[in-house]
């Protein structure tokens, strides 16, 4: 943890300070952020106040009044809550704007993790408390060179599987074996592990005809359905090397089994495909042109191509998610639908850019590549992209 640079965004974001509180290990953030372990015993609450000036202060709970004693600060210890109360009163002073976990309505539920009661604390002593979410960004989703050397390393081996993965549907086929849904989904599982890669316990999703219709399909033994010619297939990765600061890359890609798929099935992939490159098209346009760039303009240029398309409403999900050592990382999202993301696309920050289109009872299609950018600005995309539909010879 870098307390000066810390300040230092708080005075650019024309904030007085950032207090950070735990209960039984609720907010990893904070611990990611203030370089702590989160899996150690908290059963009692503590408090961390970092000021835009001056030394940070500590409150703890005299149970566990070592709690913090890794940071750098003053400490206060209490024991009875009123106590708590009065001390965390003294401790933040006079009004001030001080960041928190905290999202307003929720728009960005990744960092909304303080509680309303401690936020209604907060406020009783006079305070505003603002959204801790640009500085959770700097903080804990920019990825640093050798982060992104290992986005790219594990990116080649995920590639590599997924060229496999359906190789081997069409090897199965072709020998008239049969050949599941969940087969193809182990068979990926079993490469992770062979190719040193891991995936937090969350098996790729492998899906024909209107199974991917769910975009969050997962194939069981019971639920999947033989794989055969004539079939739509999607199939969507994600892994990240298996080592310390590994960070995840994830794809998702549409095939058919056949050589003649369907008029509707090309339609809506192109569709898809279009929207991503518009997306990715937009982002670079601004940083070329040295533009801000929120999340949510990049959801809004990318579903304009599947509005104008027809299937806007097809569209179930917003256009992308952060990336970090977590799939779903706690930067910047590509959303103006489930939430209106207002956080800046900035250097060192990565993120799925994933259109799709979903006909429930019938097909779906989505197309997913990673986007990076670099410390330079210069907006990247790593690995194959897919421009047209995976045939299989079959």
């Amino acid at each position: 943890m870098d307390i000066k640079r810390i300040q230092e965004e708080l005075r650019k974001y024309n904030l007085d300070g950032w207090l950070f509180c735990d209960f039984h290990n609720r907010d990893q953030i904070a611990y990611k952020v203030l370089g702590m372990d989160g899996s150690k015993m908290c059963t009692r609450r503590w408090f961390y106040f970092i000021p835009a000036e001056g030394e940070p202060k500590k409150l703890v709970h005299s149970v566990e009044k070592t709690k913090l004693d890794t940071l750098p600060g003053t400490k206060a210890v209490y024991l009875p809550y009123n106590q708590l109360h009065q001390l965390l009163k003294e401790m933040l002073g006079n009004p001030k704007k001080i960041a928190m976990q905290y999202s307003p309505y929720n728009d960005i539920p990744y960092v909304s993790l303080v509680d309303g009661g401690t936020i209604e604390l907060v406020r009783k002593f006079g305070h505003e408390v603002v959204s801790s979410a640009d500085l959770v960004q700097t903080f804990e989703a920019l990825i640093d060179e050798e982060g992104y050397k290992l986005h790219l390393q594990a990116g080649e081996l995920v590639q590599e599987i997924k060229n496999q993965a359906f190789k081997e549907i069409e090897r199965a086929i072709k020998a008239g074996e049969k050949v599941t849904e969940y087969d193809i989904q182990q068979f990926i599982a079993k490469k992770f592990k062979e190719n040193n890669l891991q995936n937090d316990g969350e098996d790729p999703i492998v899906g024909v005809n209107e199974h991917p219709a769910d975009p969050h399909f997962e194939p069981t033994p019971e639920n999947s359905y033989v794989i055969k010619k004539g079939d739509t297939l999607l199939i969507d990765l994600w892994a990240k090397m298996d080592v310390p600061g590994g960070i995840y890359y994830d794809i998702t890609w549409s095939g058919f089994v056949g050589k003649n798929p369907p008029p509707k099935y090309v339609e809506i992939f192109n569709v898809v495909r279009d929207a991503r490159d518009a997306a990715v098209n937009f982002i670079r346009e601004k940083f070329d042109k040295k533009e801000v760039c929120y999340g949510w303009e990049v959801d809004d240029a990318c579903r304009k191509v599947v509005s104008e398309a027809g299937y806007g409403q097809y569209f179930t999900h917003r256009t992308g998610h952060s990336i970090g050592d977590c799939v779903h990382g706690n930067g910047v999202n590509i959303d103006n639908l489930e939430t209106k993301d207002s956080r800046q696309i900035v250097p060192g920050i990565c993120f799925s850019i994933e259109p799709g289109i979903y006909l429930e009872g019938e097909m779906a299609v989505r197309t997913e590549i990673d986007v990076f950018v670099t410390l330079k600005g210069e907006v990247v995309v790593a690995g194959e992209v897919q421009k047209e539909l995976v045939l299989l010879d079959v």
